[in-house]
């Protein structure tokens, strides 16, 4: 049986697409996942299937339950660990920041020309999954933001604070 955590992007924020969870769960459930548990509204999904799964499938029953697409990545409890592991900033930056997971690695070029990017008080590290970001005065007040990543770096991307992240590998566990 293996283990999923998977990373909704853009669901119920703004009052765009509006999927309660209680749907969600139902809708993964329908699928074939067991142990299916959701956390906070903003589309985190831990669940188990005996099978390996791939984001397109979840997208793609979103899509013909409520008509509208929703990035969807999957990452195992390891892997999300393994993010934590290897973030650059220092344990008090650190539970204080922001990882702004990719849906695919970004180009060197697009890289480059994101780092050029720098405002006082707000500090990011660009690796092939995800971007690690921290922000002295806050994520509401950071110049740089998941949009601005996304744009730049030419890939989609979901963020996660820390500690959502936390909270999602205690319920993989």
């Amino acid at each position: 049986m293996y283990r999923y955590i998977a990373l909704l992007r853009g669901i119920n924020v703004g009052g765009h697409k509006k999927l309660p969870m209680a749907e969600l769960r139902t809708l993964f459930e329908s699928l074939g996942f067991v142990d299916v548990q959701s956390y906070i509204q903003s589309g985190n999904v831990v669940f188990s299937s005996e099978e390996k799964v791939s984001g397109e499938v979840i997208s793609e029953a979103i899509k013909g339950e409520y008509g509208w697409k929703v990035p969807v990545l999957i990452k195992t409890p390891d892997e999300i660990n393994g993010i934590l592991d290897n973030c650059p900033f220092p344990k008090e930056a650190k539970e204080k920041s922001y990882f702004m997971f990719l849906f695919q690695p970004p180009s060197t070029e697009n890289i480059k020309t994101t780092l050029s990017f720098q405002y006082p008080d707000e500090e990011y590290v660009i690796t092939p999954q995800c971007v690690y970001f921290y922000c002295s005065q806050g994520y509401g007040r950071a110049k740089l933001s998941g949009n601005l990543f996304e744009q730049k770096l030419k890939v989609s991307v979901t963020a996660r604070n820390y500690r959502t992240m936390t909270k999602l590998i205690e319920l993989a566990s």
